[in-house]
Protein backbone atom coordinates (compact mmCIF):
# COMPACT_ATOMS: atom_id res chain seq x y z
CA UNK A 1 0.00 0.00 0.00
CA UNK A 2 0.93 3.57 -0.98
CA UNK A 3 0.03 6.69 1.22
CA UNK A 4 -0.95 9.36 -1.83
CA UNK A 5 -0.62 12.87 0.02
CA UNK A 6 -1.67 16.05 -1.83
CA UNK A 7 0.71 18.85 -0.08
CA UNK A 8 -2.24 21.30 -0.54
CA UNK A 9 -4.32 19.15 2.04
CA UNK A 10 -2.11 19.58 4.74
CA UNK A 11 -0.73 22.64 7.00
CA UNK A 12 2.95 23.52 5.62
CA UNK A 13 4.05 22.11 8.59
CA UNK A 14 2.36 19.30 8.50
CA UNK A 15 3.72 18.40 5.35
CA UNK A 16 7.46 19.63 6.02
CA UNK A 17 7.29 15.96 8.25
CA UNK A 18 6.91 14.42 5.89
CA UNK A 19 9.67 15.66 3.69
CA UNK A 20 12.62 15.75 6.03
CA UNK A 21 12.22 12.55 6.95
CA UNK A 22 11.88 10.93 3.43
CA UNK A 23 14.31 13.03 1.82
CA UNK A 24 17.95 12.56 3.68
CA UNK A 25 20.59 12.65 5.11
CA UNK A 26 20.99 16.05 3.91
CA UNK A 27 24.47 17.48 4.25
CA UNK A 28 24.62 20.76 6.15
CA UNK A 29 25.87 23.97 5.70
CA UNK A 30 27.51 25.90 8.65
CA UNK A 31 27.80 29.37 7.57
CA UNK A 32 29.10 31.72 9.57
CA UNK A 33 28.35 35.73 8.21
CA UNK A 34 28.49 39.15 9.38
CA UNK A 35 26.24 42.04 8.86
CA UNK A 36 26.99 45.39 8.43
CA UNK A 37 28.53 46.35 11.58
CA UNK A 38 30.83 43.58 11.40
CA UNK A 39 28.60 40.98 14.30
CA UNK A 40 29.36 37.94 13.55
CA UNK A 41 26.99 34.84 13.23
CA UNK A 42 27.12 31.04 12.57
CA UNK A 43 24.22 28.94 11.96
CA UNK A 44 23.31 25.32 10.80
CA UNK A 45 21.18 24.95 7.58
CA UNK A 46 20.38 21.24 6.01
CA UNK A 47 18.69 22.67 2.96
CA UNK A 48 21.99 22.65 1.13
CA UNK A 49 24.08 20.98 -1.37
CA UNK A 50 26.99 21.31 -4.23
CA UNK A 51 25.13 22.45 -6.69
CA UNK A 52 27.91 22.63 -9.85
CA UNK A 53 31.70 23.16 -10.03
CA UNK A 54 32.33 25.32 -13.02
CA UNK A 55 32.40 28.04 -10.81
CA UNK A 56 32.07 25.93 -7.76
CA UNK A 57 28.69 26.58 -6.59
CA UNK A 58 27.06 25.51 -3.50
CA UNK A 59 23.70 26.63 -2.47
CA UNK A 60 21.13 26.59 0.49
CA UNK A 61 18.16 27.78 1.78
CA UNK A 62 17.29 29.89 5.14
CA UNK A 63 13.36 29.50 6.19
CA UNK A 64 11.63 32.52 7.59
CA UNK A 65 10.95 31.16 11.13
CA UNK A 66 7.94 29.83 12.97
CA UNK A 67 7.35 33.76 14.06
CA UNK A 68 7.35 34.72 10.78
CA UNK A 69 11.17 36.28 10.78
CA UNK A 70 13.84 35.97 8.95
CA UNK A 71 16.73 34.09 10.48
CA UNK A 72 19.63 36.43 10.88
CA UNK A 73 21.99 34.67 8.26
CA UNK A 74 19.90 35.81 5.42
CA UNK A 75 19.59 39.38 6.97
CA UNK A 76 23.15 39.22 7.52
CA UNK A 77 23.75 38.21 3.68
CA UNK A 78 21.20 41.00 2.41
CA UNK A 79 23.66 43.27 4.43
CA UNK A 80 26.91 41.47 3.57
CA UNK A 81 27.27 39.22 0.62
CA UNK A 82 29.63 36.75 1.73
CA UNK A 83 29.75 33.70 3.69
CA UNK A 84 31.79 30.80 4.73
CA UNK A 85 30.40 27.10 4.39
CA UNK A 86 32.23 25.08 7.10
CA UNK A 87 31.25 21.34 6.87
CA UNK A 88 29.97 20.24 10.10
CA UNK A 89 31.84 16.24 10.76
CA UNK A 90 30.47 13.77 14.14
CA UNK A 91 33.06 15.85 16.44
CA UNK A 92 31.23 19.01 16.65
CA UNK A 93 27.91 18.17 15.94
CA UNK A 94 26.49 19.13 19.73
CA UNK A 95 28.41 22.07 19.04
CA UNK A 96 26.76 23.24 15.88
CA UNK A 97 23.39 21.93 17.47
CA UNK A 98 24.08 24.47 20.19
CA UNK A 99 25.29 27.39 17.78
CA UNK A 100 21.34 26.62 15.86
CA UNK A 101 19.85 27.91 19.08
CA UNK A 102 17.59 31.36 18.22
CA UNK A 103 20.10 33.67 20.13
CA UNK A 104 19.09 37.22 19.72
CA UNK A 105 20.73 39.31 16.66
CA UNK A 106 24.23 40.57 17.29
CA UNK A 107 25.30 37.43 19.91
CA UNK A 108 28.17 35.92 18.43
CA UNK A 109 27.44 32.07 17.99
CA UNK A 110 31.12 31.37 17.73
CA UNK A 111 31.47 31.93 21.49
CA UNK A 112 28.30 30.77 22.60
CA UNK A 113 28.86 27.54 20.96
CA UNK A 114 33.11 27.40 21.76
CA UNK A 115 34.19 27.47 18.29
CA UNK A 116 37.53 29.60 17.13
CA UNK A 117 36.86 32.27 14.40
CA UNK A 118 39.67 32.37 11.83
CA UNK A 119 40.67 35.25 9.33
CA UNK A 120 39.05 34.14 5.97
CA UNK A 121 40.91 35.27 3.02
CA UNK A 122 38.68 36.70 0.87
CA UNK A 123 35.93 37.83 2.52
CA UNK A 124 34.70 39.46 5.67
CA UNK A 125 33.00 36.09 8.01
CA UNK A 126 35.45 34.50 9.29
CA UNK A 127 35.69 30.60 8.92
CA UNK A 128 35.02 27.91 11.54
CA UNK A 129 38.64 26.63 12.57
CA UNK A 130 37.49 23.24 13.96
CA UNK A 131 35.79 22.48 10.60
CA UNK A 132 37.55 19.83 8.59
CA UNK A 133 36.69 22.16 5.51
CA UNK A 134 35.28 25.55 5.00
CA UNK A 135 33.99 27.36 1.99
CA UNK A 136 34.66 30.95 1.77
CA UNK A 137 31.61 32.02 -1.20
CA UNK A 138 30.48 35.23 -2.81
CA UNK A 139 26.69 35.23 -2.61
CA UNK A 140 25.73 35.66 -6.35
CA UNK A 141 21.29 35.98 -5.65
CA UNK A 142 19.02 35.14 -3.66
CA UNK A 143 15.86 33.81 -4.68
CA UNK A 144 12.48 34.13 -2.54
CA UNK A 145 11.18 30.54 -3.25
CA UNK A 146 7.39 31.96 -2.45
CA UNK A 147 5.51 34.51 -4.36
CA UNK A 148 5.28 38.27 -2.60
CA UNK A 149 2.53 37.61 -0.64
CA UNK A 150 3.73 34.79 1.29
CA UNK A 151 7.58 35.31 1.82
CA UNK A 152 6.95 36.21 5.28
CA UNK A 153 5.33 33.38 6.11
CA UNK A 154 6.71 30.29 8.49
CA UNK A 155 8.50 27.73 6.45
CA UNK A 156 9.01 30.45 3.09
CA UNK A 157 12.28 29.73 1.50
CA UNK A 158 15.35 32.11 0.01
CA UNK A 159 17.60 30.28 -2.13
CA UNK A 160 21.46 31.19 -1.64
CA UNK A 161 23.58 30.63 -4.67
CA UNK A 162 26.99 31.06 -3.89
CA UNK A 163 30.37 30.72 -5.63
CA UNK A 164 33.23 29.54 -3.68
CA UNK A 165 36.11 31.57 -4.27
CA UNK A 166 38.66 30.21 -1.31
CA UNK A 167 38.58 26.71 0.42
CA UNK A 168 40.79 25.69 3.44
CA UNK A 169 40.67 21.52 3.99
CA UNK A 170 42.57 19.90 6.97
CA UNK A 171 45.58 17.84 5.94
CA UNK A 172 43.75 15.04 8.24
CA UNK A 173 41.10 14.30 5.87
CA UNK A 174 43.16 12.87 3.09
CA UNK A 175 44.31 9.58 2.33
CA UNK A 176 48.24 8.54 1.28
CA UNK A 177 46.89 9.01 -2.51
CA UNK A 178 45.76 12.84 -2.22
CA UNK A 179 42.37 12.12 -2.20
CA UNK A 180 39.75 13.08 0.92
CA UNK A 181 39.05 9.98 2.57
CA UNK A 182 35.37 9.30 3.96
CA UNK A 183 36.53 7.88 6.86
CA UNK A 184 38.38 10.27 7.98
CA UNK A 185 36.28 13.19 7.39
CA UNK A 186 33.13 11.61 9.34
CA UNK A 187 30.52 13.69 8.15
CA UNK A 188 27.07 13.59 9.53
CA UNK A 189 23.96 14.17 8.10
CA UNK A 190 20.83 15.26 8.96
CA UNK A 191 17.24 13.26 9.23
CA UNK A 192 13.87 14.06 10.09
CA UNK A 193 13.18 15.20 14.31
CA UNK A 194 15.93 14.76 16.22
CA UNK A 195 18.12 12.19 14.24
CA UNK A 196 21.21 12.80 12.15
CA UNK A 197 23.20 10.23 10.17
CA UNK A 198 27.27 9.26 10.65
CA UNK A 199 29.03 8.52 7.40
CA UNK A 200 31.29 6.48 9.45
CA UNK A 201 31.87 2.38 9.65
CA UNK A 202 28.72 0.03 7.77
CA UNK A 203 27.22 3.08 6.69
CA UNK A 204 29.89 3.43 4.09
CA UNK A 205 30.17 1.40 1.09
CA UNK A 206 31.00 1.44 -2.54
CA UNK A 207 28.91 1.48 -5.65
CA UNK A 208 31.21 0.72 -8.59
CA UNK A 209 30.70 3.46 -11.62
CA UNK A 210 27.91 2.54 -14.06
CA UNK A 211 28.77 1.31 -17.16
CA UNK A 212 26.37 0.57 -19.99
CA UNK A 213 25.20 -2.86 -20.57
CA UNK A 214 22.50 -5.38 -21.33
CA UNK A 215 19.95 -3.61 -18.81
CA UNK A 216 17.69 -5.30 -16.82
CA UNK A 217 14.76 -5.17 -19.42
CA UNK A 218 17.06 -8.10 -21.09
CA UNK A 219 17.67 -10.13 -18.16
CA UNK A 220 15.73 -13.38 -18.59
CA UNK A 221 11.84 -13.24 -17.20
CA UNK A 222 12.89 -16.31 -14.62
CA UNK A 223 15.82 -14.12 -13.13
CA UNK A 224 14.23 -10.86 -13.01
CA UNK A 225 11.32 -11.90 -11.15
CA UNK A 226 13.23 -14.05 -8.83
CA UNK A 227 11.88 -13.67 -5.15
CA UNK A 228 15.47 -14.21 -3.82
CA UNK A 229 17.45 -11.20 -5.83
CA UNK A 230 17.36 -8.10 -4.82
CA UNK A 231 16.83 -4.92 -6.96
CA UNK A 232 20.43 -3.81 -6.33
CA UNK A 233 21.19 -7.52 -7.09
CA UNK A 234 19.41 -6.96 -10.88
CA UNK A 235 21.29 -3.93 -11.56
CA UNK A 236 24.62 -5.02 -11.17
CA UNK A 237 24.03 -8.20 -13.39
CA UNK A 238 21.86 -5.23 -15.99
CA UNK A 239 25.36 -3.88 -15.99
CA UNK A 240 27.29 -6.47 -17.23
CA UNK A 241 28.41 -6.23 -20.85
CA UNK A 242 26.88 -9.62 -22.61
CA UNK A 243 25.38 -12.55 -21.50
CA UNK A 244 27.90 -15.65 -20.88
CA UNK A 245 27.78 -18.12 -24.24
CA UNK A 246 26.18 -21.93 -23.88
CA UNK A 247 30.26 -22.72 -24.32
CA UNK A 248 30.98 -20.90 -20.71
CA UNK A 249 28.14 -22.04 -19.23
CA UNK A 250 28.86 -25.46 -19.29
CA UNK A 251 32.46 -25.02 -18.69
CA UNK A 252 31.48 -23.49 -15.72
CA UNK A 253 29.37 -26.45 -14.86
CA UNK A 254 32.04 -29.09 -15.88
CA UNK A 255 34.61 -27.10 -12.62
CA UNK A 256 32.26 -29.23 -10.55
CA UNK A 257 32.11 -25.73 -8.30
CA UNK A 258 28.33 -26.34 -8.48
CA UNK A 259 28.37 -29.63 -7.49
CA UNK A 260 26.79 -29.99 -3.91
CA UNK A 261 23.88 -27.57 -5.20
CA UNK A 262 23.03 -30.11 -7.96
CA UNK A 263 23.06 -32.70 -5.56
CA UNK A 264 21.19 -31.29 -2.88
CA UNK A 265 18.25 -30.36 -5.03
CA UNK A 266 18.40 -33.99 -6.51
CA UNK A 267 18.80 -35.92 -3.35
CA UNK A 268 17.47 -33.74 -0.98
CA UNK A 269 14.13 -32.82 -2.62
CA UNK A 270 14.98 -28.51 -2.79
CA UNK A 271 14.21 -26.39 -6.23
CA UNK A 272 17.38 -26.34 -8.28
CA UNK A 273 16.39 -22.15 -9.65
CA UNK A 274 16.00 -21.31 -5.76
CA UNK A 275 19.51 -22.72 -4.94
CA UNK A 276 21.62 -21.51 -7.92
CA UNK A 277 19.50 -17.39 -6.95
CA UNK A 278 21.33 -17.52 -3.52
CA UNK A 279 24.74 -18.53 -4.51
CA UNK A 280 24.03 -16.13 -7.09
CA UNK A 281 23.37 -13.30 -4.38
CA UNK A 282 26.62 -14.25 -2.61
CA UNK A 283 28.19 -13.60 -5.68
CA UNK A 284 26.79 -10.92 -6.67
CA UNK A 285 27.54 -9.37 -2.85
CA UNK A 286 31.39 -10.10 -3.70
CA UNK A 287 30.95 -8.52 -6.81
CA UNK A 288 31.80 -11.42 -8.85
CA UNK A 289 29.14 -10.40 -11.67
CA UNK A 290 31.15 -12.85 -14.21
CA UNK A 291 30.25 -15.95 -11.78
CA UNK A 292 26.65 -15.06 -10.68
CA UNK A 293 25.64 -15.09 -14.41
CA UNK A 294 27.21 -18.70 -15.17
CA UNK A 295 25.64 -19.82 -11.88
CA UNK A 296 22.10 -18.51 -12.53
CA UNK A 297 22.23 -19.66 -16.41
CA UNK A 298 22.90 -23.44 -15.20
CA UNK A 299 18.88 -23.65 -15.56
CA UNK A 300 17.33 -22.01 -18.98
Amino acid sequence: MTKTINPADLKPNEFYRYLIGTIGPRPIAFASTVDAQGNVNVSPFSFFNLFGYNPPTVVFAPTINRHGQKKHTLLNLEEVGEVVINIVNYTMVEQMSLASAEFERGVNEFEKAGFTAVASDKVRPPRVAESPAAYECVVKQIIPTNNQSTQDTPGAGHLVICEVVMAHVHDSIFDETGAIHPHRIDLIGRMGGDWYARAQGDALFEVARPKVGIGVDQIPASIRNSPILTGNDLGKLGSFNALPTTDEIEAFKETGVLNELFDEARYGCQYLPDLLHLRARQLLANNNVKDAWLTLLQVR
